[in-house]
């Protein structure tokens, strides 16, 4: 999982700058363009993602992965040899089909008739994803910077053909599904209340790369340094992201999960709401850094209370949502960019993390 979130962290940071080089539009059009092909992918895999975890809770998950792993990495190639917008947007689909690793992981893990290794699965494979996340997008915007984008595409793809490999060699095939596991069964209205608290808080953490070609200016980055200080502002969210996945079980210690989840959601909310305020990319990192850090060790403790008692097609769903948010955020950042000021765009994230409050009493269906 680690090495999976590490290619495509390290294709996604530079996309938005590809695009702008690819594109023979104006800046409206050529940001609209932007964010559509940077969410096709988890547009398209939200769709399939609950078909995906269904096939995975009947059948070998290990094996799906391993597959889905191998034609991600084509697919990655297609992206390096498109020439075009529409192009790029196809090759963009094509990699959300089978885009749906993460929910094969989170099945095997649910797996487990014991709760405690359960969470603790949950918290290693969010912080392998995580720890992928903060090393990517660095490497990533310095391989494209040195090397060209397109080499740096074909690259990621040959470390998914790897992450494949090392998969089918190295990794046990899971356990059959417990036919009983203790706690209660999440019902549809829990399912529904996690997904969307994973969408909204996955929302924060996935909107900012699609603008960052367009605020950097505006916060003092001179042009030729935009990609390199994209870089470095994604690292330093991914390494809140890091730290904050690995703090989630202990805080799960102090704080009870419904309250503890509130609390993350409103900070969040509240530092994003801050982000209008700032006036160079320094602070605007700092205040980054901190939301992130609020908001990232939401989706482990949601996720926590219903997956060694949902089915495959519900992880698929809950998955989804953080898949989806991945479209959700770059389409809602550029459209509202398009349209409106920055500060604008902070303002509507943050209502958007406070709307998901009234749903938290619901993200913990075991007792």
């Amino acid at each position: 999982m680690f090495l999976g979130t590490f290619s495509w962290s390290f294709v996604y940071v530079s996309l938005p700058f590809h695009i702008e080089r690819l594109s023979p539009f104006d800046a409206a059009t050529t940001l609209r363009w932007t964010g559509w092909i940077l969410g096709i992918s988890p547009l398209v895999t939200v769709v399939t993602s609950p078909f995906w975890g269904r096939q995975a809770e009947r059948g070998n998950p290990k094996r799906l992965y391993v597959r889905a792993q191998f034609l991600q990495g084509i697919a990655f190639f297609g992206t390096a040899a498109a020439r075009t917008l529409p192009e790029l947007l196809l090759a963009r689909m094509a990699l959300g089909f089978v885009g749906a690793v993460s929910t094969f992981a989170f099945i095997s893990v649910g797996r487990s008739a014991d709760a405690v290794e359960v969470r603790r699965q949950i918290a290693a494979v969010q912080s392998a994803m995580t720890i992928g996340q903060v090393i990517g997008p660095l490497a990533g915007a310095v391989a494209a910077a040195r090397m060209g984008f397109r080499t740096s595409f074909v690259l990621g793809g040959l470390i998914l053909w790897a992450t494949s490999a090392l998969v089918a060699w190295g990794v046990p095939t899971p356990e059959p599904r417990p036919a009983t596991a203790p706690g209660r069964t999440p019902g549809v209205g829990d399912v529904a209340a996690v997904a969307v608290i994973v969408l909204g808080a996955s929302t924060h953490v996935f909107f900012l790369t699609s603008i960052l070609p367009r605020i950097l200016p505006d916060l003092g980055v001179p042009g030729e340094q935009t990609l390199e200080i994209g870089g470095l502002v994604i690292f330093a969210s991914g390494l809140a992201a890091a730290l904050g996945a690995l703090g989630a079980p202990r805080l799960r210690e102090a704080v009870r999960e419904p309250r503890l989840i509130a609390v993350l959601l409103a900070g969040s909310s509240g530092f994003l709401a801050a982000l209008g305020a700032a006036s160079s990319v320094w602070p605007f990192g700092l205040l980054r850094f901190l939301q992130v850090l609020c908001i990232a060790p939401v989706f482990p403790l949601a996720v926590a209370g219903i997956v060694q008692h949902a089915g495959g097609a519900a992880i698929g769903i809950v998955n989804s949502s953080r898949v989806g948010a991945a479209f959700v955020g770059p389409v809602i950042a550029t459209t509202l960019l398009a349209w409106t000021s920055p500060a604008v765009l902070y303002l509507v994230l943050a209502a958007l993390g406070l709307a998901c409050l009234p749903l938290v009493r619901r993200t913990h269906a075991s007792p």
